[in-house]
């Protein structure tokens, strides 16, 4: 009979033992799961007040280049590049490594956007001193002057805006038709009937940061049908799929390199309208741009 006792005594104390441990595994898992619930809100919440400030500084910019009776091409290549950043920052994965890059993204940008605005109040305070002292045609060409050395030394300056992003970018994305000629001559046109290709030419960033090499990106020219011109293939990035018009594959070498590639037209030729120009790094939109073929 005290065997009995002894045995049912052990075994509740296995099974209050069993309870315990099981209690303790069960709020453990809880407080993991909340962790991580909490973990994702806040990187959801800092994904969007970076976002907003992208936009925040998209919108100065379209309102100086707005003020300029002559549009400064830097001001309008930097707030092209912020809604790059945009658009790729919507579609990116939200983590603690994707974030600290866009932020690392926004910081370089918003010491440029200083820089530059810094640079045209100058510009629009020198141009009012000259207009009273020049007449109407001398003004005019002071102020392409001025602008055109201030083009000079502002893109120098943009070669550093990216370097905390160990990342390859692009500048100066272009797209447009072009008539090819004999002995590889190339005349660009705006006629859809009469472009043999489209060029697509952009600049490629120092970076100190990037590896030299070899290096590639890719290049997507959409039609004004949603059609994605050239090889038309896809890649696979994870669970991103991307199609792409060509590689531009090149040798990097930890210096500004200008790039130009080219896309033919499928059977029945270029249709006339809007195209827009993608270059994406693996899975990240690095530059956009469109053109029109009529």
């Amino acid at each position: 009979m005290e065997n009995n006792n002894s045995n049912n005594m052990g075994l509740k104390v296995a099974l209050g033992i069993a309870l315990v441990l099981f209690l303790g595994a069960a709020f453990y898992s809880f407080d993991l799961l909340k962790d991580k619930k909490e973990t994702e809100a806040q990187l959801t919440e800092e994904k969007q007040l970076v976002m907003k400030d992208l936009s925040n500084m998209a919108k100065q910019y379209d309102i100086v280049i707005g003020d300029n009776e002559i549009a400064n091409a830097d001001l309008v290549e930097a707030k092209a590049r912020i809604q790059g950043l945009i658009d790729s920052l919507s579609i990116s994965d939200t983590n603690v490594k994707s974030l600290w890059r866009y932020k690392s993204k926004y910081l370089a940008l918003q010491k440029e956007m200083d820089f530059l605005l810094t640079e045209n109040d100058k510009l629009k305070i020198e141009n009012s001193l000259l207009a009273t002292s020049l007449d109407s045609t001398r003004v005019r060409l002071e102020e392409r002057t001025m602008f055109t050395d201030s083009l000079m030394v502002q893109n120098l300056a943009l070669v550093d805006v990216v370097e905390n992003a160990a990342v390859l970018t692009t500048v100066g994305l272009k797209g447009f038709g072009v008539i090819e000629r004999t002995a590889g001559k190339l005349i660009p046109t705006e006629r859809a009937g009469r472009s043999d290709k489209i060029r697509v030419c952009y600049t490629v960033a120092k970076n100190g940061l990037v590896q030299a090499g070899e290096q590639e990106l890719y290049v997507q020219v959409i039609d004004p049908k949603n059609n994605t011109l050239g090889v038309n293939e896809q890649v696979q990035f994870g669970e991103q799929t991307l199609n792409y018009s060509l590689v531009s594959k090149f040798n990097y070498e930890n210096a500004n390199l200008n790039i130009c590639e080219f896309v033919t037209p499928g059977e029945n030729g270029f249709e006339k309208g809007r195209y827009t120009v993608n270059v994406f790094n693996e899975k990240d939109l690095v530059s956009t741009t469109e053109f029109t073929l009529k």
